[in-house]
């Protein structure tokens, strides 16, 4: 019997999300509905708010949960009522060409929920965020969405890996392809900026440079991992990377920020053969423009990174391992836990750079 609940919803652009009663139909087949404990507040859902995704409004924001399976529909196998998973937008299919492959992470043909979660005052559908909707005591998602860990680690904590502490350590292991001795420069370091600062310390980069704005964002970093900080406001960031490599700039270079001025900072901090990887989320409008002979004359890769190139079945228990080894601090992205009533002010938080996130429990 299909179940009403309470969501945050986003109902038009830049309009302030308010919490409605939803209606979480059964699950139909493929299909789970996860009660949910935590949920982080992504800069993501900002996008989706402000309309810098789609148009495709009533949005059901919330995507970077944990929680627990409640039920599960006809042919589903892999998990089960009562499993503790994290949620992932990357359900991959196992038959488009990229699986066929052996590169599922790069699934073409990810899929969602079939049905559709609706509002109970008017019976509008919904356009789940990633195609989670998780802020809501309950959400209905396809079950490849649903990975499996051990219930042991906090529900705050887990639900980070669901998209932008995975998306950042992804873009420096996966994506980057940092190794020992790396030199790394993060360019934006908020949460996804700070993952990618942990990822590379993990990789074993011998040296780290934060790149932000924000004093009190660099400090964080340090304690992410930076071994060195360079405020952009107050120094040319290129210059400042080159001065830290010996004139010849970072192996890899992260871009966190989604935007083209840092990216072009990005392009020019990396030596000679090295690796730019955009994993900051740019909005429609943005343009790049860059000297064709400096993409050639540069030589090395320029990669976007989609969700940190994560498998999430081989990822998210293989961090949440690490983290109950005391080698990863997942603990460290949390700033605050809020209710789900205060799904707004944590966007305000958020935008002025206040938290590195803010989690919804519930």
């Amino acid at each position: 019997m299909a179940q009403e609940v309470r969501g945050v919803i986003a109902p038009g652009k830049n309009e302030p999300v308010r919490v409605e009663t939803i209606v979480v139909p059964d699950p139909g087949p493929g299909e789970a509905v996860v009660k949910v404990q935590a949920c982080g507040v992504c800069h993501t859902d900002l996008h989706y708010k402000q309309g810098g995704i789609s148009d495709d409004f009533p949005f059901l924001l919330g995507h970077e949960a944990a929680g627990v399976v409640e039920s599960v529909g006809e042919g589903v196998t892999d998990v089960a009522p009562g499993d503790f998973v994290i949620l992932n937008w990357r359900a991959v299919c196992g038959n488009c060409r990229a699986c066929l492959r052996g590169r599922p992470w790069y699934c073409f043909n990810t899929h969602n929920a079939k049905q559709k979660m609706t509002l109970a005052s008017t019976g509008q559908e919904l356009s789940p965020a990633l195609g989670i909707g998780a802020f809501a005591d309950k959400t209905l998602v396809a079950a490849g969405q649903c990975t499996k860990v051990d219930p042991a680690v906090s529900p705050a904590v887990a639900g980070l890996l669901g998209c932008g502490v995975m998306a950042g350590i992804g873009a420096a292991i996966n994506t980057g392809n940092v190794g020992r001795g790396d030199t790394v420069a993060v360019i934006g370091c908020g949460g996804v900026g700070d993952a990618a600062i942990a990822g590379s310390r993990l990789a074993g980069a011998a040296r780290i440079i934060a790149v932000d704005i924000d004093d009190r964002k660099l400090e964080k970093a340090r304690s992410m991992g930076a071994t060195h900080t360079v405020n952009s406001k107050a120094s040319d960031p290129v210059e400042a990377i080159r001065e830290l490599t010996g004139g010849f700039g970072a192996d890899v270079v992260i871009e966190a920020v989604g935007r083209p001025e840092t990216y072009k900072q990005a392009f020019y901090a990396r030596d000679l053969a090295g690796t730019v990887v955009l994993v900051g989320v740019p909005t429609p409008e943005m343009k790049l423009e860059l000297p064709l002979l400096d993409v050639f004359g540069r030589g090395g890769s320029l990669k976007s990174s989609w969700y940190g190139d994560c498998l999430p079945s081989r990822d998210f228990p293989m961090l949440i391992d690490l983290h109950q080894q005391g080698r990863l601090d997942l603990a460290a992205f949390v700033t605050e836990t809020v209710q789900l009533d205060e799904v707004e002010k944590a966007f305000e938080r958020m935008h002025g750079g206040d938290v590195l996130r803010s989690v919804v429990v519930f």
